[in-house]
């Protein structure tokens, strides 16, 4: 993987299943990031939660209560004010809406962002390129083949 930087974080708020509020440890200051290579589903009603039913064919109350079980899962993996790393790739520092884009590695040495794939409350994006993509596509269709997360529920998301 193509590093370009690592910044000690500390967990303020979870947004929804793939970001969270963060604040640099060094400067104390908050800002957002995006669990790079992941995308979990929404939990409000918007033009992304339209286009997935749209494509999915699911309903708009099923597709929220299923970024709510991502969610809940997310917060069940990592606790406020915990010190964590995000590991950045070179070409993709910070999305569309600015917000950072990167791995999230936790105080135990798991990386957030595989776990949301393995278990299966989260899915590989590829709107984005990310090294890890063939890998989170691989362990997604095992998280699918085993019914895992989401997928204990539906078929796709």
């Amino acid at each position: 993987m193509t590093i370009t930087r690592n910044i000690l974080l500390k967990t303020k708020k979870f947004v929804d299943g793939d970001g969270l509020i963060v604040e640099d440890f060094m400067t104390q200051k908050e800002f957002e990031i995006r669990l790079y290579g992941i995308d979990a589903p929404e939990m409000n009603y918007c033009n992304k939660i339209k286009k997935d039913e749209r494509e999915l064919q699911m309903p708009v109350a099923l597709l929220i209560k299923l970024g709510f079980l991502s969610f809940n899962f997310l917060k069940d993996q990592v606790n406020l004010g915990e010190v964590c790393t995000l590991v950045q790739e070179e070409k993709n520092l910070v999305d569309k809406y600015g917000r950072l884009l990167g791995y999230l590695i936790l105080n135990d040495g798991r990386v957030l962002n595989e776990i949301m794939i393995k278990e299966g409350y989260a899915k590989p994006y590829s709107g984005v390129f990310c090294e890890m993509l063939p890998m989170y596509q691989e362990w997604n269709l095992k998280a699918k083949t085993n019914l895992k997360g989401l997928y204990s529920i539906v078929d796709r998301f």
